[in-house]
């Protein structure tokens, strides 16, 4: 999947993952995808809380190993 931006955030731990999508979100465009890598397991759970709360799609999560990657698209 294409990504407009990515943003790596293996290492971090909840809340920090979700801050920094937060921040890197806002830089894109509507319409723009945003690929996150991390491997907290908290953000399986507090990535599409968070997106679905801000009106933002994932429009696909994958994990290989702990690597957990996201494509987040910017709704508005």
């Amino acid at each position: 999947m294409k990504a407009d931006q990515k943003l790596n955030l293996e290492g971090l731990l909840c809340p920090i993952p979700i801050v920094k999508v937060s921040q890197a979100i806002k830089s894109l465009p509507v319409g723009g995808v945003l690929k996150a890598t991390a491997t907290d397991p908290g953000v399986l759970a507090d990535i599409p809380a968070w997106a679905k709360s801000t009106g933002n799609e994932v429009l696909a999560m994958e994990r290989e190993g702990k690597v957990i990657t996201f494509f987040i698209k910017k709704l508005k």
